[in-house]
């Protein structure tokens, strides 16, 4: 049965002249260059968090091993978050192409019989199940966390957490074990073309080199209609592919990017009233309650900073005006050095309605608790009548309708 040319067990079946070892490897290097980069600012994007500050910022709880801590994430430049979450979004996204084209050319091998021939034979095939599976689930999860669709179960960032350490174990013995067959097939214009091409392959219809420069072409496409969202400005218009891609939400000073709604977070007009809302600061010296109005009363400081979200899109620098985070620390109790800062919001239910922030982010003279954004107080959207604003933070740590500081040690 397995050489009857109707089912895909026979390698009569597969009949494209267009597979081969030399189109799958030039196919594979770049992957390899691709998909190590993408693991790189992942593990970036997850030091953002500060997950050992705080259980409250540790999205992937259970993580033993794989939840080592590298470094402390800094305060400058302003941009950095948004830099290399943009990266690893528009990278991911442009990769598409890439390897559906690769898992294409190599999906006769998945249809091979027997399925193992003997131990090794048995040991790669499991690999390349994880490989191929583990590809597939990170990039259908990320694709639908940067459209905003979260139709999987579970919450997104254990999910791509664990999935990206099971997926990059079969993607380094797969790269170890295959690379240099790949360096050599490039190298050489040719390879073991018994391996992958057709057997009794069907009239050509395009070269190889036709199908390379049609996959360069989609992920240049996808490019263009994607890597807007993070750059801002006019290419913004060209980001058709984002959800935050188009026009800014409204318009005048309020009239940019948002994830999270105060409808969606259960903020109402009785929760923020001056007459009822009051922050409240706790620290060495007790807790203080501040109105609007007392706050305003304390010295004003501006920040031109973007926010810049895990999905990869980001604003343009906005102009924020209110009262230093280290202010704050000084009137909690804390003359000197700050120390981290636990930031509750209003926000009654969903996901990063807490966030910890660390010393060196309370202590940087652009980390404000805003009251105003480019000259007009914040819109109930934007986190009226006060949001954090850290320079380089996730936008989910720019906490929005700020209802309690608690400074100390986390």
């Amino acid at each position: 049965m397995r050489d009857d040319p109707r089912l895909p067990t026979s390698p009569r079946f597969w009949r494209s002249p267009v597979r081969g070892t030399w189109f799958t490897a030039v196919l594979g290097l770049v992957l390899l260059g691709g998909i190590s980069a993408l693991f790189v600012t992942g593990l970036v994007s997850y030091a953002a968090y500060n997950p050992d500050l705080s259980p409250v910022n540790d999205t992937t709880p259970d993580k033993g091993v794989l939840g080592f801590y590298l470094f402390d994430w800094p305060a400058g430049p302003s941009w950095l978050y948004r830099l290399s979450q943009g990266v690893h979004v528009t990278l991911g996204v442009v990769l598409v192409p890439v390897l559906l084209a690769k898992l294409w050319s190599v999906v006769p091998k998945l249809f091979t019989l027997p399925p193992a021939r003997s131990v090794a034979h048995a040991l790669e095939r499991v690999s390349l199940l994880l490989l191929v599976g583990g590809v597939l689930f990170q990039f259908v999860t990320g694709l639908l966390n940067i459209q905003l669709e979260y139709v999987f179960p579970g919450s997104f960032y254990p999910l791509h957490f664990y999935g990206a350490w099971v997926f990059i174990a079969a993607f380094v013995v797969h790269a170890v074990l295959r690379a240099p067959m790949a360096v050599r097939a490039v190298r050489e214009r040719r390879g073991d073309e018994a391996e992958l091409a057709a057997p009794r392959p069907a009239p050509p219809t395009v070269s190889r080199r036709g199908a390379l420069w049609l996959v360069g072409g989609g992920s240049l496409l996808l490019f263009v209609t994607t890597v807007g969202q993070s750059l801002g400005g006019p290419l913004r218009r060209t980001a058709l592919l984002a959800p935050h891609g188009g026009a800014a939400p409204g318009g005048g000073p309020n009239g940019f990017q948002i994830n999270k709604t105060a409808r969606y977070a259960g903020i109402t007009d009785a929760d923020t009233h001056p007459d009822a809302w009051r922050l409240v600061v706790t620290g060495p010296a007790g807790t203080v309650r501040l109105s609007q109005a007392e706050l305003l009363r304390l010295p004003q400081h501006s920040s031109s900073l973007p926010i810049a979200c895990v999905e990869g899109w980001s604003t343009a620098d906005q102009w924020w005006r209110g009262v230093r985070l280290r202010d704050l620390a000084a009137l909690a109790g804390y003359a000197g050095d700050p120390p981290d800062v636990l930031v509750e919001s209003l926000q009654r239910h969903g996901a990063f309605r807490r966030a910890a922030l660390r010393a060196n982010q309370v202590s940087d003279p652009r980390s404000l608790l805003a009251l105003y954004v480019n000259g007009e107080e914040l819109s109930p959207d934007h986190g009226y009548p006060a949001r954090i604003i850290v320079p380089a933070a996730p936008g989910v740590h720019n906490t929005k309708w700020v209802g309690r500081l608690t400074f100390g040690d986390l």
